[in-house]
């Protein structure tokens, strides 16, 4: 049985997961993950995404 999807409210969001949407949006793959979700991300899209998110975080944390 499929869980139910509640639609993603941007504005809801948490800073730390609104990043992850930013680069996804960046990336041309916002649309596909607010209708799909990120399951339909390939593992190199993902991890893309999460390549980004952490390079962002050590730039930071250095600053």
């Amino acid at each position: 049985m499929k869980k139910k999807k509640k639609p993603i409210v941007l504005s809801e969001l948490k800073p730390e997961e609104l990043k992850k949407y930013e680069i996804a949006k960046e990336l041309g793959l916002l649309d596909r993950v607010l209708t799909d979700g990120w399951q339909s991300l390939s593992a190199k899209e993902t991890g893309k995404i999460g390549g980004m998110l952490s390079r962002q975080s050590k730039q930071q944390s250095v600053k």
